[in-house]
């Protein structure tokens, strides 16, 4: 028999199909599987206005045939078949799809979901077999027939002794060499798995006979081998069920067995999306972050599906960062998928699911904080950190999105608190939104313009995390409510009477103030305040960069070129020691020096930072104690 050439493409064409195209060859699998079940809709189709096709819908199903001696595998189906025309177009032209032209000339029921639309899975067999021979029968024909190839060489079509109707492919798997395994796609466990993961949710079911261990009939304790034949896939999606008729249960059953989770979610959500973009979503927010949510190897996305096929383990590009905790699956018979369908082309489609399902979370997670506060504070402990990155990032175009899910604890009751439950209980004359940055609550606490600034009776958000002020100098005001941390130089806090004082004060010992700063050196000035109230020095920060932040740039790389910020050293004026700094000033100014820098070095222990020289501060408090 002669050997006829594919009609246009070359071998370097087939070649690159094969070994460029799909990321992993057990894609080869769920190709087959999406064309038999395209075949078997096709004559689904047809049966509703063809009284001559005889099948109800519960008739169809795909075999799956695994032999080990033989080393073939066989998926077959009792769809539509095809003609030896059909043949020549659909396998003897490389892309040719004769389910596009199917889904171009023909308005699917509801309840069809032609698959297939480029004509390139068939050959991705090619990855494992080093022979394909597909055996097909048209429904109501009288012959049938077999297409066979060894690759890009060509192939052959002739009549063959086919019974039944439908399409037999037999694929002969390549021999194992030292990098690869193939007889691992004859194993019933790797087909089973390669099924679940890619081919679960396919109409029809997917048989296999399989081997089971059963008890032997009339014996308490003796086992034997029964081959039964065992349906593989699921066949209807949970997500694709009214969300009505499913439980609480099966959705935590489904998330836990789904995502290897050891906890039910904090929380389900169910999309239903049509119109511009027409899909369906079932997500996920876990109970807790994943050991490493927070590390370079995490890796955030949904999985993607195309009418119940798996396409996309991971579609990254379907949520933001900051929503990368969310599990889930995204439903679409509406994908523009590549010829590979391992890829999709980046189109406006895409981006309006994206925005979509963003806007869903967004929803779901101000729900959950205004009807369960204590669910999503939990939540909030998880993966807080990542809504406060989310609003830092991207220069702040986030912030609209973000800035009502973020929590802070307060100097209040060391609860969280939304920036809307803090505006909404300001004082009347209160102007700004004070906060302040430590390492911890207690430690914030302790800063001297905290008491200060509650002596007022002002509430104070309080910033552990390293991220949180550089989120706030992104996200500016909060309805109309400016942000200001109460260790900035110019926190305002005194009464007209006071300031007044305080800037003659300083006016008048402007001398003492310059020689306390250049025996300092490390701070752009010293100053009286009237923000303190019992203790007597804190430090403060001139401009935007703080004392904190600049801590924070510390820790990152390139450190030693990272912007330094303009330390202030502040004196309460109503302290018993503004008066001992001035009589020094008068009598001793070498004493002066040294009280000056054990005073700064006592403000940056007060304000968490470390002192540059202890050797120099612990030589200073001896000499003055002896």
């Amino acid at each position: 028999m002669a050997k006829k050439q594919f009609k246009t493409e070359s071998k370097k064409l087939l070649d690159m199909m094969i070994n460029s195209i799909y990321t992993h060859k057990e894609i080869f699998l769920r190709e087959l599987i999406s064309n038999a079940s395209d075949a078997i809709d096709k004559l689904y189709f047809r049966s509703l206005t063809d009284s001559t096709v005889s099948l109800s819908r519960g008739d169809y199903a795909i075999w799956i045939k695994a032999d080990k001696a033989a080393r073939t595998l066989t998926i077959a189906d009792n769809g539509c078949g095809m003609t030896s025309a059909e043949l020549e177009n659909n396998l003897g032209t490389i892309a040719k799809s004769g389910s596009f032209d199917f889904k171009k000339n023909n308005e699917s029921p509801e309840g069809i979901d032609i698959i297939g639309q480029f004509g390139v899975g068939f050959y991705s067999a090619f990855m494992v077999a080093d022979k394909i021979t597909v055996m097909t029968k048209p429904y109501g024909a009288d012959t049938a027939y077999k297409w066979v190839s060894e690759g890009a060489d060509g192939y052959t079509v002739s009549e063959s002794d086919k019974q039944s109707f439908g399409t037999e492919i037999i694929l002969n798997i390549k021999p194992d060499t030292e990098d690869e395994k193939y007889s691992e796609f004859l194993e019933e466990y790797r087909i089973r798995g390669l099924i679940r993961k890619y081919s679960d949710y396919i109409h029809y079911p997917i048989k296999m006979d399989v081997t089971n261990e059963k008890l032997k009939e009339g014996s308490e304790n003796e086992y034997e081998n029964v081959m039964e034949t065992e349906v593989l896939n699921s066949m209807t999606p949970i997500w694709k069920r009214p969300a009505s008729e499913v439980s609480a249960e099966q959705y935590n059953s489904f998330y836990t067995e789904k995502f290897y989770d050891y906890e039910a979610p904090a929380k389900v959500i169910t999309q239903k999306s049509e119109g511009t973009a027409t899909f369906t979503a079932l997500m996920f927010i876990p109970s807790h972050a994943p050991f490493n949510y927070y590390t370079k190897d995490y890796e955030k996305g949904l999985e993607l599906y195309s009418s119940g096929v798996m396409i996309m383990e991971r579609c990254a590009d379907l949520l933001p960062d900051y929503f990368g905790f969310v599990k889930g699956i995204v439903d679409s018979q509406d994908l523009s998928l590549n010829i590979s369908r391992e890829m999709l082309q980046h189109d406006r489609q895409l981006k309006v699911m994206a925005k979509a399902i963003e806007k869903k979370i967004k929803g779901e997670l101000e729900k959950m904080l205004d009807s369960d506060r204590e669910a999503y504070e939990k939540f909030f402990d998880s993966f807080g950190l990542q809504l406060k990155f989310g609003l830092y990032s991207g220069y702040g175009m986030n912030k609209d999105t973000l800035k009502d899910l973020v929590l802070f604890h307060s100097s209040q009751d060391k609860k969280y608190i939304s920036l809307k439950e803090y505006v909404s209980s300001m004082k009347e004359e209160q102007q700004d939104i004070y906060y302040a940055c430590g390492e911890s609550d207690e430690k914030i606490a302790m800063l001297p313009q905290v008491d200060a600034v509650k002596s007022k009776g002002y509430e104070i958000l309080y910033l552990t995390d390293d991220v949180d002020e550089f989120a706030l100098k992104m996200l500016g005001t909060y309805d109309g409510k400016s942000f200001k941390s109460v260790t900035a130089e110019a926190l305002d806090i005194a009464t007209d009477e006071e300031k007044d004082a305080i800037k003659a004060e300083n006016e008048s010992c402007s001398d003492m103030l310059g020689a306390m700063k250049d025996a300092i050196g490390a701070v752009s000035a010293v100053k009286f305040s009237a923000n303190l109230t019992r203790f007597p020095v804190c430090l403060s920060s001139e401009g935007e960069l703080s004392a904190s932040m600049e801590k924070v740039l510390k820790k990152m790389p390139g450190a030693e070129d990272a912007p330094k910020a303009n330390i202030v050293l502040e004196i309460n004026h109503n302290h018993p020691l503004a008066s001992r700094l001035k009589e020094l000033y008068e009598s001793d100014k070498e004493k002066l020096s040294a009280y000056s820098k054990i005073l700064y070095s006592a403000a940056c222990l007060i304000s968490g930072i470390s002192v540059e020289n202890p050797a120099e501060l612990t030589e200073l408090i001896t000499e003055l104690m002896l």
